[in-house]
């Protein structure tokens, strides 16, 4: 963040213009993979909100991990609304080749879509090493001013990581709870009260 900036000036920068996503794998739902869950149905509905309020705001380019769950259930939500508004950009920032190959044929199926529809593919690694998913977080929290995160308050896991990295480096943060879909802003580094 460049503290010479006005707030004007750092709104004109690109990096001011995109979001990036985390959040859980299906797994730490209480629906698990049951996407015809009416609470998981309300979340993708929360989540779609939220991305078209962020679009209304001017945030053109989002960026996803393409993880199963919040991560996929965001990149759809943006490719449906780059139908109505052209000018939206999705980014898919992937861990490594072959994240998808131990999943099942469907979601295999649906992240071969997604790729093939969006803006941009960037591998971090080619090939798998324990720190590849980390670096995929770290990086799209690098590329874009505001993480949109669908977080349950775990203290570990990516997510978590990923909204303490997103705070030390003093982006934006908008928090949907997974179970009662409320809606928070944390503190941020874009509000009109910082110059």
């Amino acid at each position: 963040m460049h503290t010479t900036e006005s707030y004007g000036e750092m709104m004109k920068n690109k990096l001011y213009t995109s979001c990036a996503f985390t959040g859980h794998r299906p797994a730490k739902f209480p629906w698990k993979y049951d996407e015809n869950d009416p609470r998981c149905v309300e979340l993708k509905a929360v989540l779609a909100r939220q991305i078209e309020k962020l679009a209304a705001a001017g945030v053109t380019d989002f960026y996803t991990g393409m993880a199963l769950g919040v991560d996929t259930w965001a990149a759809i939500a943006v490719l449906d609304l780059r139908e109505r508004k052209p000018a939206i950009k999705l980014h898919c920032v992937l861990p490594c080749e072959g994240q998808e190959m131990k999943w099942s044929t469907p979601a295999q199926a649906c992240y071969r879509d997604i790729l093939s529809e969006a803006d941009s593919v960037e591998y971090v690694k080619r090939a798998y090493d324990r720190k590849c998913m980390l670096e995929r977080n770290q990086r799209l929290v690098d590329y874009a001013a505001l993480l949109l995160a669908v977080d349950n308050g775990e203290k570990r896991g990516g997510t978590a990581a990923t909204v303490c990295y997103a705070q030390k480096a003093g982006r934006e943060i908008i928090v949907i709870d997974p179970i009662t879909l409320s809606v928070s802003h944390g503190e941020t580094a874009l509000s009109p009260s910082h110059p």
